[in-house]
């Protein structure tokens, strides 16, 4: 018998990679430690590894340090807020470009016009690019030694093999061949000139490509940034400070200082401070942030509140059950950058063909440096030629096409209250055909209503519902509260009620004025006596046909009418299946209830298929019959009774109003509880799934297309350094559009 190895997880931040190759060497270094999986995103800069107890976390670090690059233990814990001398890493990038801009500008432009090419301006282009090409260059030249160091090349490789290439040849000509000359004048051609001899200088192309290169540097590390806050927006929705209940006094301490147990006080207008329950006061509060909804929802004591929502009514005494990274906003950042830091099936053949590239690209350029010459160009065209390749091959765009995608569109879904739990799942809902629905809590509310009230004849209804709210209230009963709560809602006062007494699974029975009430099934009313007239009888019959709750009111001997308690239909679940249907998705109504309750409910949201009266196993196996019959299944539930059909679906969407093991089955948790968001999640989905394919097919068919002009000598070094960075520049800006996507 062989014993399972015990597998732990852990989460490094990685520094120093600079695309997708890197990415791919420091996870290839990992994997080849027994017994460990690891998956590194060059979006993030993240690790994700998993790995056995004979493996140390500090031995996983010192293979990303052996590899090259620096690596670190995520901490999960906030971190403390960055001083403002710190620049980000956009800033940094941001401030470089502008030097090297300011630097690069007129060697582009001497050697651009020849109008402004003074006696001796070659000397000039020398000092300006110089610290352009070592210093605005520094990090691509020493990632390549690094790579170079460990037998390995990169994108680095390529920018800075091309750029010193450009910059020595220019240096040689100037002191050795005839481009120091004074009064030498230099032209500029869109394509490689096939003549020539060692008097042009390429200091322009040196520096413009590291401009360029920098350009689209800064524009993927603001991308990262812009596309990763709304994971921002959500830990800062948190309050920063609380005030504790400490031996009865009153002190305000930071939130971390908070401690499960203790009470804290909530006045109008703060945030909640953590997750807890009312101990004192009622209030309404301010969920908008949780469900999306503007309706603020009455609090009283005992019942539950989140953190990060707003108190808008009076002050509340609440007790924390749950702080830091127990919270429900701490779970809901977690869920998002575990989706972020996850990789689709589609990112990991992007990497792969990263993985491979740098060296088929070195390749051809010494085939494309070794055809010139032969062809009897002369060095300098060769030259130009071969470097072309090298700049115009940079995979920028390759590396960005799935992670930008991702980090944007679950950055946007969580915005709408849609966790996308991994990228993987973004693979499943392109093939979704079929949506299995659970009937309570998901195209249903989950708590009995009253549906309808039918009096007797010389019965006012108001007073049938009054005087039944009355006795009704004495009763914890799920009946009994929907009557209360009916009787609430249309604004009636019940009036006291005396010697009440609860017939367990009959009804009840109390003194309501001069009136002896009793309220319950026929059985109960059999027992005093009561018969209940034809009308009334078949009002019950028809409202019990239809799977509801039927209970008849009596007093002084005789029925006074008939109270429904069903549980009701969410308003939005009928246009939540017409979107269903219109994406193409064929709902199928999925229920232990009895078919008659199930057929009514599917008959008014427009749902043809209903398998009812099945136990929580008999779900697991209707979704695997479903499966059987070539169906790809989405499974919506809430419950703890769906959590192993939600795992069985090949997409499991949870919703956030449900239980903790629901939406720890599924795939994908809909943190309003609103069906409608069904069909956003897999538009969004989908959407993403488009954006990533768009971003590979336009990077893959970039290199395709340029490579051969660049090997021709159809593109000049400078252009091809142009064109790289503005194919990143594509890449991000097609991702960033899922930022307009709306629920």
């Amino acid at each position: 018998m062989t014993t399972p190895v015990a597998e732990r997880s852990i989460e490094l931040d990685i520094g120093g990679m600079t695309c997708a190759s890197c990415a791919a060497r420091i996870e290839k270094k990992l994997n080849r430690i027994e017994g460990v999986t690891a998956a590194v995103n060059y979006a993030t800069e993240k690790a994700k590894v998993s790995f056995p107890d004979s493996v140390t976390p500090a031995q996983l670090i010192a293979r990303v340090v052996d590899t090259g690059y620096t690596a670190e233990v995520h901490e999960t814990a906030p971190a403390a807020a960055q001083p403002d001398s710190v620049p980000s890493p956009a800033t940094a990038l941001r401030n470089k470009l502008l030097i090297t801009l300011a630097l690069s500008v007129p060697v582009i432009a001497m050697a651009m016009v020849p109008a402004l090419q003074f006696r001796n301006w070659q000397w000039l282009s020398l000092t300006l690019a110089a610290p352009v090409v070592f210093w605005g260059g520094s990090g691509f030249h020493r990632a390549a030694w690094t790579n170079a160091r460990h037998g390995a090349s990169t994108m680095d490789t390529l920018i800075s093999l091309g750029t010193l290439a450009a910059f020595g040849w220019s240096v040689y000509a100037l002191f050795f061949g005839d481009a120091g000359m004074p009064g030498m004048k230099h032209g500029f051609s869109f394509a490689v000139e096939r003549g020539g001899a060692a008097s042009n200088i390429y200091f322009e192309v040196a520096a413009g490509v590291i401009v360029f290169i920098l350009a689209g540097r800064y524009f993927e590390a603001r991308s990262k940034e812009r596309a990763g806050s709304a994971l921002r927006a959500l830990l800062e929705m948190g309050a920063k400070d609380v005030a504790v209940l400490r031996d009865g006094t009153e002190i305000r301490v930071p939130i971390g200082d908070l401690r499960p147990g203790e009470l804290f006080l909530v006045r109008p207008g703060e945030k909640v401070a953590t997750d807890g329950t009312v101990t004192e006061g009622n209030s309404a509060i301010d969920m908008s942030m949780l469900t999306g909804e503007s309706i603020p929802v009455e609090v009283s004591p005992g019942d539950p509140v989140v953190g990060a929502t707003v108190n808008a009514g009076g002050v509340l005494t609440v007790r924390a059950t749950r702080v830091g990274a127990d919270t429900q906003l701490a779970q809901m950042a977690a869920l998002v950058e575990q989706a972020q830091n996850g990789k689709a099936p589609v990112q990991r053949l992007a990497d792969r063909v990263a993985g491979i590239f740098v060296p088929i690209v070195l390749a051809v350029a010494a085939l494309t440096l070794i055809a010139w010459l032969v062809s009897g160009a002369a060095v300098a065209a060769a030259f130009g030629a071969a470097v072309a390749v090298l700049i115009i091959a940079c995979p920028c765009a390759l590396g960005l096409a799935t992670p930008t995608a991702l980090l944007v569109g679950t950055g946007r879904g969580a915005q709408l209250g849609i966790l996308i739990k991994g990228p993987q799942v973004l693979e499943s809902t392109r093939r979704i055909d079929t949506v299995v629905l659970d009937k309570t809590g998901t195209v249903t509310t989950g708590t009995m209503t009253l549906a309808d009230v039918i009096p007797g004849a010389g019965t006012d209804p108001e007073e049938l519902l009054a005087v039944a709210a009355a006795v009704e209230h004495g009763s914890e009963h799920p009946v009994a509260r929907a009557v209360v709560a009916g009787a609430a809602h249309r604004g009636l006062t019940p009036d006291p009620v005396q010697q009440f007494v609860s017939h367990g699974g009959k009804g009840v029975q109390g003194l309501v004025g001069e009136r002896a009430v009793v309220i319950g099934r026929a059985e109960l009313l059999d027992d005093w006596s009561i018969a209940v007239p034809d009308a009334l009888a078949r009002a019950k019959s028809e409202a019990e046909a239809a799977g509801r709750t039927a209970i008849v009111v009596a007093w002084d001997g005789s029925a006074r009418g008939v109270l429904v308690i069903a549980d009701a239909i969410k308003s939005t679940s009928a246009d939540a299946i017409a979107e269903m249907r219109a994406l193409g998705l064929t709902p199928v109504l999925l229920t232990g209830d009895n078919a008659a309750a199930a057929r009514t409910v599917a008959d008014r949201v427009g749902i043809d298929e209903v398998i009812a009266e099945v136990l929580p196993s008999d779900k697991l196996d209707v979704v695997k019959r479903l499966q059987d019959e070539g169906k790809v299944v989405a499974m919506v539930g809430d419950g703890v009774n769906d959590a192993a059909a939600l795992a069985q679906a090949d997409l499991g969407l949870a919703m956030g109003t449900g239980t903790d093991v629901a939406i720890e089955a599924g795939d994908i948790t809909l943190v309003r509880g609103d069906l409608r968001t069904v069909g956003s999640a897999i538009r969004l989905s989908r959407a993403t799934l488009r954006t990533i394919k768009g971003n590979l097919f336009w990077a893959f068919g970039y290199n395709v297309a340029a490579i051969p002009l660049a090997a021709a000598g159809l593109l000049n070094p400078m252009l091809a350094g142009a064109a790289m960075a503005l194919s990143s520049v594509f890449v991000v800006s097609n991702s960033l559009r899922l930022r307009r996507f709306h629920g």
